[in-house]
C-alpha cells in the first residue's frame, strides 16, 4: 500500500521514501526554490495540514522551523515514511489568493505619470541621469510587504497601466505571526534568515511577471516598520523595545536625516531588477505606524482631508489615523493574528475552501459561503466576524464570549473539519479590544467622539469583505451609519503604485507625515480600562466627553 499526498488540493499516490519536493514536480505544483532541492536556499516550504506523523523526522536543515507556530516542512527534505493514510499540505505560493484591490471612495490617481525613471531619446534615466539605454518598456513595481501577505503589482512607468500582478503568503511565516516575534527570531537566528527567505519568495513573484528581469527599474515598497526596515537589512531590534522606533526614524529626530523613506541600488536589492535601478521604501509615519499606513494616507488623501476623517487598517496590526488636514493623530494597536485567521483551530487566510460568510437559518442551520464554492476547509476573518455576529444576534453566545448550553465548540459544516472554539473567541476579543482601546485613546488625545467622524475607511483585504452590521455588533468598528463607512480595499497597495509613478506624489507624501503626532497608547492610564471594555462583545460607542473637534 502508498500514502496519498495532497498538495495544493493536487494527489497522488506517494511510496515510502518519496521526497514532497519530487512528488510535488510530478503533480506540476510550483514549489519556490532556488537550490533546486538541495535544502540550502530554504524556500521549499509547505504547509502539512494533516498526516505530518506519515513523514520523516526534520532533518537539521530545517531546524529554523522548530519554532514555527504553524507545522511547517521543507519539502525537499520531508519523505513519505507511512505505507498508508493521507497527507495533506499546501505551499505558500497557493494561486487562489485573493488579491485584494482597491475599491471606489479613494482620491483621484493623477492621470499622467511623472516617474523618477523616463526616457530622452534612447537614454534612460533615474532623477535625470541616466542609467541605461535602449528602447525597451520602463517597467516598475508597486509591493504591498504585510505580515501576512505579500501583494506585487508590474506597472508601465510611461503609462501608468497595471500589466501583472502577484500574491503570496509571507514566507517568514516561520519566525513567527507577528512582527514583535520576527524580531525576536531575527536576534536569535543570525544570517539574515527571514530577509533571505523573503527576498527568495520575491524573486519568484517577479521572475513570473511577463518581462525581462532588466526592464525592471525600480520597486516602490509599503509595509509595517518592522517588514519594510528588515527587507532594507536595517537593524530592526531598535522597534522591538521602547520606544519602537526605526533607525531611520531616530536619525530623523537627531536630524541625521530629512525623511524615513529608504533607497538602495538595484544591483544591492537582492531582487532582479536593473542593475543601476531602485528598490524604494516609502516613508513610516511613527514607530509601528509604518509605510503602509502612509501609503494609505496617500490613497486616500486623509493629510488634504477637510472633514473629520478616520482610517482603520485592520490586521494583525491595527493603524488608525484620526483627522484632517492640519491636524492629524495616529495610533499603533496590537491586535495579533486573528482578523487573518492566525492562532485560531480553524482559521485560514482568504483562500479556496475558506468560509467568508455565515448565516444562522431560523431552524439554526448554518448557511456558508466558501471562497470558490469548494468544501469548507477553515475560516478567514470576514466569516469568523459573520459567525461570532450570528451567535451572539441568536442567543448562543453572550458578550463575554462563552458559549451558551455548556457548548465547548461550535461546528459549522457536517464533517466537522470546521468550528470554532470558546479559546478562539478569546483570541478574537483580545484582538477586537486592543482596536477599541486604540480607537478610544486616538479619539480622547484629538478632543473628539467617535460619533464626530464624518468618513470612516476601512482598509486592507480583510476589512473589504467586512459585513458591517456584523462588525458593528460585535464592537470591531465603531458604530457610525453605512453613508460614513467606505470599504477601500488594499490602499496601501493602491498608495504604493502611487508613490511608484509620480515623484510628485511620492515628495508630498515625505513631508506630510513628519507633522503627524503618534499616541503612544501604553502611556496612558485608561488603556485598560478601554480595553476591558473592548473584550466584551457589543457596539462600539463614546463613553462620554465632550468633542472640541
Amino acid at each position: 500500500m502508498a500514502a496519498r499526498v495532497e498538495l495544493d488540493r493536487v494527489g497522488t499516490e506517494a511510496p515510502r521514501g518519496a521526497r514532497l519536493f519530487a512528488l510535488a514536480e510530478e503533480l506540476g505544483v510550483r514549489v519556490p526554490t532556488s537550490c533546486l532541492g538541495r535544502g540550502r536556499c530554504r524556500e521549499c516550504m509547505v504547509e502539512v495540514t494533516e498526516g505530518a506523523d506519515l513523514l520523516s523526522p526534520p532533518t537539521e536543515a530545517e531546524e529554523h522551523l522548530a519554532g514555527s507556530d504553524t507545522p511547517l516542512r521543507l519539502s525537499c527534505q520531508a519523505e513519505v515514511t507511512g505505507s498508508e493514510g493521507l497527507i495533506r499540505c499546501h505551499t505558500l505560493r497557493r494561486g487562489s489568493l485573493r488579491i485584494q484591490e482597491a475599491a471606489e471612495g479613494l482620491s483621484d490617481r493623477p492621470g499622467t505619470p511623472d516617474a523618477a525613471v523616463t526616457r530622452e531619446g534612447d537614454s534612460i534615466l533615474l532623477d535625470g541621469e541616466e542609467i541605461d539605454r535602449g528602447d525597451g518598456p520602463l517597467l516598475g513595481v508597486a509591493v504591498d510587504l504585510g505580515t501576512t501577505t505579500v501583494v506585487c503589482r508590474l506597472h508601465d512607468l510611461e503609462s501608468g497601466e497595471e500589466l501583472a500582478c502577484s500574491s503570496f503568503e509571507n514566507p517568514q511565516r516561520f519566525g513567527g505571526s507577528d512582527v514583535l516575534a520576527r524580531v525576536s527570531y531575527d536576534a536569535k537566528h543570525p544570517g539574515s534568515l527571514l530577509r533571505r527567505t523573503l527576498l527568495g519568495y520575491m524573486g519568484h513573484a517577479l521572475d513570473s511577471f511577463p518581462c525581462e528581469a532588466g526592464d525592471i527599474y525600480e520597486v516602490a515598497v509599503a509595509g509595517n516598520t518592522v517588514m519594510r526596515d528588515m527587507l532594507f537589512g536595517l537593524d530592526v531590534q531598535p522597534i522591538g523595545v521602547m520606544p519602537y522606533r526605526s533607525t531611520t526614524e531616530s536619525e530623523l529626530r537627531e536630524g541625521d536625516r530629512s525623511t524615513t523613506s529608504l533607497a538602495v541600488e538595484g544591483k544591492r536589492s537582492g531582487l532582479p531588477i536593473h542593475p543601476r535601478g531602485r528598490l524604494y521604501g516609502l516613508p513610516l509615519v511613527a514607530s509601528h505606524v509604518g509605510a503602509d499606513t502612509a501609503a494609505c494616507l496617500l490613497a486616500v488623501g486623509l493629510y488634504e482631508a477637510e472633514r473629520l476623517t478616520l482610517l482603520m487598517d485592520i490586521g494583525t496590526n491595527t493603524e488608525v489615523v484620526l483627522g484632517r488636514r492640519g491636524k492629524i493623530h495616529t495610533a499603533s494597536c496590537p491586535a495579533g493574528p486573528a482578523f487573518e485567521g492566525g492562532l485560531l483551530s480553524c482559521g485560514m487566510p482568504g483562500l479556496t475552501g475558506a468560509v467568508e460568510r455565515v448565516r444562522l437559518s431560523s431552524e439554526g442551520e448554518f448557511l456558508l459561503d466558501v471562497i470558490d464554492d469548494e468544501a469548507p476547509l477553515g475560516i478567514c476573518g470576514s466569516g469568523l466576524v459573520d459567525l461570532t455576529s450570528e451567535l451572539l444576534r441568536t442567543g448562543r453566545m453572550n458578550r463575554l464570549g462563552r458559549l451558551a448550553d455548556d457548548e465547548d465548540r461550535v461546528t459549522l459544516d457536517e464533517g466537522g473539519r470546521v468550528f470554532l472554539t470558546e479559546m478562539d473567541l478569546s483570541y478574537l476579543a483580545q484582538a477586537k479590544a486592543a482596536n477599541a482601546a486604540g480607537l478610544h485613546l486616538i479619539h480622547q488625545s484629538y478632543g473628539a467622539r467617535l460619533e464626530d467622524v464624518d468618513v470612516l475607511y476601512l482598509a486592507g483585504g480583510f476589512a473589504r469583505h467586512l459585513d458591517l452590521d456584523a462588525a458593528r455588533r460585535i464592537g470591531l468598528i465603531p458604530d457610525l451609519p453605512d453613508d460614513r463607512i467606505v470599504q477601500v480595499g488594499n490602499a496601501a497597495l493602491e498608495g504604493c503604485s502611487r508613490a511608484l509613478l509620480s515623484v510628485t506624489a511620492r515628495g508630498e507624501l515625505e513631508q506630510a507625515v513628519l507633522p503627524i503626532e503618534h499616541v503612544e497608547l501604553e502611556t496612558f492610564d485608561e488603556f485598560f480600562h478601554f480595553f476591558a471594555e473592548g473584550i466584551q462583545f457589543a457596539p462600539l460607542v463614546s463613553s462620554g466627553g465632550e468633542s472640541t473637534s
